[in-house]
């Protein structure tokens, strides 16, 4: 009975750990904070769309790279300016382009990136396909062939065969 507690409290602690671990950090630092809880709110809704062009799959609120900092304060002192939330993302995106989104609008030079996996997945399909095909071909090009089938040989035993 002991053991079982003790097995039960040793899968309580992981999972505690397992959670605490996975919780969400943000890497925003004190004194990026703004005075003015509206202004930050909407600081960290902007910051959560624009990606870290230094971690690459990072949001720049989760980033603690030197750029990604730079860009929470440029995010900050635009909205202390007086910008709209889409003027800031547009500012922003005017200086480094579509990829600092972390979700890039469907155009032209972003055609590739949101295509490529339809395109890998029926780039897969046709391989596997192909493989299929060639695979029953040979099997039915090898079953018509005379004298392909095989007898044993009589220094074989059947057991052994």
């Amino acid at each position: 009975m002991i053991r079982l507690l003790r097995s039960i409290l040793s899968l309580a602690q992981a999972l505690g750990l397992a959670l605490l671990v996975s919780l969400p950090v943000h890497a925003v630092n004190p004194d990026e904070v703004l005075s003015d809880p509206a202004l930050e709110g909407r600081a960290r809704i902007i910051s959560q769309d624009l990606r870290c062009l230094v971690c690459q799959n990072q949001s720049i609120d989760d980033s603690n790279a030197p750029l990604a900092r730079d860009l929470r304060i440029i995010v900050r002192e635009r909205l202390t300016a007086g910008d709209s939330n889409e003027q800031v993302i547009d500012y922003v995106v005017a200086r480094y382009g579509n990829y600092v989104l972390l979700k890039p609008p469907f155009q032209k030079d972003t055609a590739l990136l949101w295509l490529a996996p339809y395109l890998m997945f029926a780039a897969a399909l046709a391989v596997s396909g192909f493989y299929f095909l060639r695979r029953s071909s040979v099997a039915e090009d090898s079953a018509e062939t005379p004298g392909s089938t095989t007898t044993p040989s009589p220094d074989i035993r059947p057991e052994e065969y």
